[in-house]
This record gives structure tokens, sequence and C-alpha cells, in this order.
């Protein structure tokens, strides 16, 4: 099965001062998918913008960092990440991230429930 970048559904998610932040992608659009996977995306987010810090109840989230830089707070703490860099938060922790390159920053979030 395969589906093109118009195939695949988009939405835009909003910073608090009513500008965009991201859009995202959704990758998991199958039958069949694995039932485990609550959320498979490709994102693109913008100069400056931010995935605001949240907790992980029940599942656990990878990034893969495609292309473009920014810092990644990894439960408080601030480590700066780039392409190909990967990040795991387990069910119970938190994290953010955010743009502070000139360019998109592009990756892909996989969210597994436990």
């Amino acid at each position: 099965m395969i589906k093109t970048r118009a195939e695949q559904t988009k939405t835009s998610e909003y910073n608090n001062k009513g500008g965009k932040a991201f859009d995202l992608y959704d990758l998991k659009e199958f039958n069949g998918i694995n039932p485990k996977i609550k959320q498979f995306s490709y994102v693109e987010l913008d100069c400056g913008e931010e995935v605001p810090f949240h907790v992980h109840e029940g599942n656990a989230e990878n990034y893969y960092i495609i292309s473009g830089s920014g810092i990644y707070n990894d439960n408080g703490k601030d480590i700066p990440v780039s392409d190909g860099v990967i990040t795991f938060t387990p069910s119970g922790q938190g994290h953010a991230l955010k743009n502070t390159g000139n360019e998109k920053l592009c990756f892909i979030a996989l969210v597994l429930l436990n």
C-alpha cells in the first residue's frame, strides 16, 4: 500500500498567538495497521515554534529528526538536536521540542500504546 503526500491527512497546530506552529501529516492511515500505534506522523515545525512540554501516560513517544535543528527538553534537561537524532520518552515522563534553527525542523513522531 502506498499513499502520496497529497493523499495523507494534514492538520495544522497553532501557537497561543493564533499563528501556525507546525503541520502534521498522518502516516498511519492504512487498514490493518498495528492497533498499538496511537500516532505515526511526519511533522514540519516552523522556525521559532515548539511542541509544548507534555507528559505521556499509557504510551511512549519517539522522535526521529530528519532535518533542521532545535532544543529537545527531556524532563527539564535541554539538549541540542539535529538530523539523525532519535529521542525516546517513556510513559510517565515528559518532553518538548523547539525549533531554534533558520529552517523548518522536520521529524517523525511515533507514539505507541503500552
